[in-house]
């Protein structure tokens, strides 16, 4: 049970988020493989198909020791 550099890299360490969750996020940025970055309690979660600044509803597909990978549910209406 190493206490690393802090973040949530360790096993033990509770995630705040879930696979099935779905929230809504604004994409904060986008990554260098083009998939945009929400943060929820700063934990970083994957929404490919995103841009930055667009909100979105996500569901939670995947979550591993340092982020989330999620998939876009709806676009708000216009």
């Amino acid at each position: 049970m190493g206490f690393g550099r802090g973040g949530f890299g360790g096993s033990d360490m509770p995630k705040p988020v879930k696979v099935g969750d779905e929230l809504d996020v604004t994409i904060e940025a986008v990554a260098a493989k083009g998939d945009g970055i929400a943060k929820k309690d700063g934990f970083v979660i994957f929404v490919p198909g995103t841009a930055q600044g667009e909100t979105v509803k996500i569901r939670v597909t995947a979550v591993k020791p340092s982020c989330a990978v999620a998939e876009k549910v709806e676009s708000p209406s216009v």
